[in-house]
């Protein structure tokens, strides 16, 4: 994709006028039993997004062709990256608070065997699937767990389309799921703060962003402390949940499904050739050119991207003056750690070392941390997640709704199942050990 296409000005102007008024319309609370669920910016900037897709309906092709739509795909991790490296950089101040905590940190990462633990015997015992249980359960279906499986069954198998079914219902509604857990169990006063926040670190940059978003809307006297907990585990899952998935989670599931009867791979695969349709390619928009290979390109659009939070923050952040050293601040961290990315002798996701970056430069033996910590404390991380939800839901490809419609229910209420134990499981195992 052209430097001039990711530059787009109707995309980028489209994005800022639906930030701006997902963020006029602030944060809704909906009273639900002894809870209540918390409807952010980021979740209506999503939908308008979608409803504007003109994947979705033709009549948006009018004023939105489907080559805006297309340049809005690699934007979303790109535009993610400054919210993260804000994130990062809530845990710099609080190092003391997080090495206190440090094993419920580290030990609640376990808790992310809740997905199959919730959802493999519903899939099952009570919606007789078939192997396709086992790629939809085993993680939340994520792109490195995808390649795990892609490289062990192949993606045209039953676990193949377990994985990728909820690779769909994620990439659609999981940030929104995540918020929507995280915010009604805040409001219930179950869980000590920052367990659900640790919990909210699964590796996923929209999710983790949506999950703590909605903690610290919920708690606002705690919303920095809340995004260091969040950041820290999201920070672990990088560098361990691949891991995790491919040596503990996937024979864990294995043997749980032959536990509970599953039917054999050539049933699965007999059952579900008519589900998948025989379609080619499922798996070709995982392979987007990561920002690091052009940082040249990736500078300019990050930049747009900068200007689309900056004026977003106007909100309910600062002034575009006030704002400006923080956001300048938030590039420059972004493109260091993408630099790192790029000639580090070992592989870690760009998220990660920007992660590092924003953590290292607010560091209290860090030159000048007290000052880069008060700039971009004018700098609302929600106002700059809100874009990138805008983004995704324009970024939706006619190939994902027709994943969705495909997969059919069982899998949307397997993939919920599946944010769901994550989430709880792992906000329990912290729970116990804090």
């Amino acid at each position: 994709m052209s430097l001039s296409q990711l530059l787009n000005w109707r995309l980028h102007l489209l994005v800022v006028v639906l930030s701006l008024f997902s963020e006029w319309i602030g944060i809704l609370k909906i009273p639900l039993g002894p809870g209540a669920l918390l409807l952010l910016p980021l979740f209506y900037a999503f939908i308008l997004g979608v409803l504007l897709n003109p994947h979705l309906f033709a009549g948006t092709k009018r004023f939105l062709p489907e080559s805006v739509s297309q340049a809005a795909t690699p934007l979303i991790l790109i535009s993610i990256m400054p919210f993260i490296a804000r994130f990062g950089s809530t845990i710099g101040p609080a190092i003391d608070q997080l090495i206190s905590a440090g094993p419920a940190l580290i030990l609640q990462e376990l808790g992310n065997l809740g997905t199959m633990l919730v959802a493999l015997p519903v899939a099952v015992l009570v919606l007789k699937m078939g192997r396709e249980a086992i790629g939809a359960t085993y993680s939340i279906a994520r792109e490195p767990n995808i390649a795990i499986i892609s490289d062990k069954y192949g993606l045209k198998g039953p676990e193949g389309i377990g994985v990728m079914g909820v690779y769909v219902v994620g990439t659609m509604f999981g940030t929104l799921w995540f918020a929507l857990m995280a915010g009604y169990l805040a409001s219930l006063d179950w869980f000590d703060p920052r367990a659900l926040a640790m919990a909210c670190g699964v590796g996923s940059g929209s999710m983790v962003a949506a999950c703590s978003g909605a903690l610290a809307g919920a708690m606002p006297d705690l919303a920095d402390d809340l995004l260091a907990f969040a950041g820290a585990s999201n920070l672990l899952t990088y560098a361990t949940g691949l891991y995790v998935s491919l040596f503990i989670a996937l024979p864990v599931a294995e043997w749980l499904y032959r536990r509970l009867g599953g039917r054999s791979r050539a049933d699965s695969m007999a059952g579900d050739k008519a589900t998948d349709g025989g379609s080619q390619g499922e798996n070709d928009d995982l392979a987007e050119e990561r920002p690091e290979t052009n940082l040249g390109k990736t500078a300019a659009v990050l930049a747009m991207a900068c200007a689309v939070g900056w004026i977003a923050n106007t909100i309910n952040g600062a002034s575009l003056i006030d704002a400006l050293p923080g956001m300048i601040i938030l590039y420059v961290m972004t493109l260091i750690g993408l630099v790192i990315t790029r000639l580090a002798p070992f592989y870690l996701p760009g998220v990660a070392w920007v992660s590092l970056v924003s953590i290292l430069m607010t560091l209290p033996f860090f030159p000048g941390s007290g000052w880069i910590v008060d700039q971009l404390a004018a700098v609302n991380f929600l106002a700059i997640v809100t874009p990138v939800l805008a983004y995704a839901g324009l970024a939706l490809t006619r190939r994902e709704f027709s994943m969705f419609r495909r997969t059919g229910w069982k899998l949307i209420i397997i993939s919920l199942l599946v944010f769901t134990g994550t989430y709880v499981g792992s906000a329990v195992v912290a729970q116990l050990l804090l």
